[in-house]
């Protein structure tokens, strides 16, 4: 088994963080000032910030209550009832909400989907800066299009960078001005122009969705799988469930609905994580952004900012040279490391984002700032005014949801989070399409069972492939976060020597996404993993090599599993009915035979005949 483990090994590699800006799905976190603490002068003049907000919990988590049976003692004001209720409004919950209701042509036959989304802050702007790749973004475009008639405008993209750059110097030889370009597109995303796309036309003139909406939140905690406090705020039975949701002016309305999805959030309070099989704890990708004018007036070429072309989105800037040599501050960077991420959009306006690739605990925001600060200073970006503030916050890898639950996570809710580069918006709006036909399936279906179609969407989107496929990924984001800045430097700069058609599709990792299908078995993958280890200096191929061995050993078979064919494939979602005929039959049908043809009721043998 360890010759197993150590061949498991030679593939088993780290992702890079081909960064994706956190969807709305996942839970992030926001200041309401601008700043806890003044702005360095030399770097910032006349600043004025206008921050978005992120609520560090779900949308969807409201205030409950101690009452017994809420459905006794807080009775609706309204009611109504839909086939599909979704909970949250963010990207995952529009995308899945935007195919479930719609007519596509291939389907015509079968009846159209009421689909109810509910979200008391349904008004409220995404706050997230979202970051594709051009290719990804459209296999997304066709699919919506082709397969469900659902067009993603072309506004939905505000910039497109041909060229993409990286900057891994300093270390291995690499001089600390090395520009390294990938001839990949990278584009962003209009966040506004999709949340408009992706709603119904009552909502927003360009919206293309047919789905309902209402502005009130479920109130409810899972306690234990399909158990929920308070008693009666939502309740399974043989044929859907019945939610109590809750708006901000303290309306109840039970809504009764064929199955429930949940979108509301990494840190969802009615779908729970299976904690009865071994997984290892998330780490966290952290990162502090501005979205800034910056002055020119000085710039001896103003074609950049600093050193960041404006023709080109800087995927990764993991060089240190902004810190004094031998200071504290090159210390605490170097052991745990972050870098820029900066996307140039029109005339003097920018977003930069100091980013903590993934960390266990997580590195803390104010660290994140103040490397920002001091890495705009160094290299003589002065910035004039900060129109909005990000923190984000995205859980990355942990426990997938647990098994035979009613309510269907999707989106973070469902972990579909890549557990090792923290990408989610391409994920999920493709995995939403494979949840959309399983479940329009089901509910054509005249023998409906809501738990049979529950499990068809888990399965859809956690098939056992699936799952092999991000235990590869998982220990990617384990080793990527024993490293320091030289071993992410050498990693990172490895990663990217690799053809583009492997390292997209690690990057991807989803079914249907460009490039995936280097990496959706076992047999691409160790071939990814020899391919890397080669690219990789020395030092990294060999502590990769040690960890993993020992995280073979330490974690037994996902590793093993995902990159050899000798494990078979981990369990799936997939249901199984439940045995409506118990014990042994021919034994029951016999006694009943045999006790019909007496006249009396047999007894006990008498005492005097045990004497004999």
């Amino acid at each position: 088994m360890l010759a197993v483990a150590i061949i498991a090994a030679l593939t088993a590699f780290p992702s890079t963080n081909a960064f994706l800006l956190p969807a709305s799905d996942i839970t992030s976190l926001k200041k309401s000032t601008a700043s806890t603490q003044p702005l360095p002068a030399a770097t910032f003049r006349n600043h004025a910030v206008k921050t978005r907000r992120i609520n560090t919990q779900s949308t969807l988590h409201a205030t409950t209550t101690t009452t017994a049976d809420l459905s006794q003692s807080t009775p609706p004001t309204n009611k109504d009832q839909c086939d599909i209720l979704i909970l949250g409004s963010g990207p995952a919950a529009r995308s899945i909400a935007t195919l479930l209701s719609s007519s596509p042509q291939q389907q015509q036959s079968t009846k159209n989907l009421d689909i109810l989304l509910a979200d008391s802050n349904y008004d409220r702007p995404w706050p997230p800066n979202y970051g594709v790749w051009q290719d990804e973004w459209q296999s997304i475009r066709d699919l919506y299009q082709n397969s469900f008639d659902m067009p993603l405008n072309d506004a939905c993209i505000d910039r497109l960078w041909l060229k993409t750059d990286c900057f891994f110097g300093g270390s291995f030889d690499i001089p600390v001005e090395e520009r390294m370009r990938l001839d990949r597109p990278y584009c962003r995303v209009d966040r506004d122009a999709l949340r408009r796309n992706l709603s119904p036309k009552s909502e927003s003139e360009e919206g293309v969705a047919n789905y309902r909406v209402v502005r009130a939140n479920h109130i409810s905690r899972a306690t234990a799988v399909n158990i929920y406090s308070p008693a009666g705020s939502i309740v399974h039975d043989e044929d859907g469930t019945s939610v109590l949701l809750k708006s901000k002016e303290g309306e109840v309305t039970r809504v009764r609905a064929k199955l429930v999805i949940d979108c509301t959030g990494h840190e969802s309070k009615v779908v729970l994580k299976d904690d009865r099989c071994k997984s290892i704890p998330p780490g966290f990708q952290i990162a502090y952004g501005i979205l800034a004018e910056v002055d020119e007036s000085n710039s001896p070429n103003r074609d950049f900012f600093g050193p960041y072309d404006k023709e080109a989105m800087t995927l990764f800037d993991y060089r240190t040279d902004h810190f004094p040599e031998g200071s504290n501050e090159l210390n605490k960077a170097e052991r745990a490391p972050t870098f820029m991420y900066a996307m140039p959009l029109k005339d003097n306006r920018i977003f930069f984002e100091e980013t903590s690739l993934v960390a266990r605990p997580a590195l803390s925001f104010q660290e994140c700032k103040d490397r920002c600060m001091t890495r705009l200073k160094h290299l003589g970006i002065s910035v004039t005014n900060i129109e909005e503030e990000e923190f984000c916050y995205i859980p990355m890898g942990g426990p997938l949801p647990a098994k035979d639950q009613r309510v269907v996570g999707f989106g973070g809710a469902a972990a579909i989070v890549h557990p090792s580069t923290g990408y989610n918006l391409c994920r999920t709006m493709m995995c939403a399409g494979d949840v959309a036909k399983v479940l329009r399936d089901e509910l054509n279906n005249a023998n409906w069972n809501p738990d049979k179609a529950a499990a068809r969407a888990y399965d859809a989107i956690w098939s056992p492939t699936n799952i092999a496929q991000r235990n590869f990924a998982v220990f990617g984001g384990e080793f990527l976060m024993k490293q320091n800045v030289v071993g992410l430097r050498g990693f990172f700069d490895g990663f990217f020597k690799l053809p583009l058609p492997l390292w997209g599709g690690f990057l991807a990792g989803w079914p249907g996404l460009p490039n995936n299908e280097n990496h959706e078995t076992w047999w691409s993958r160790l071939v990814f993993g020899l391919s890397f280890v080669s690219k990789l200096p020395l030092p990294v191929a060999l502590d990769m090599l040690g960890s993993i061995a020992a995280y073979s050993i330490t974690e037994g078979v996902p590793l093993p599993q995902s990159v050899t064919p000798f494990l078979g494939l981990p369990d799936g979602y997939g249901y199984k009915e439940k045995k409506t005929v118990l014990g042994d039959v021919a034994a029951k049908a016999e006694a009943r035979k045999m006790l019909s043809g007496q006249e009396a009721i047999p007894v006990d043998f008498e005492s005097s005949t045990l004497s004999q």
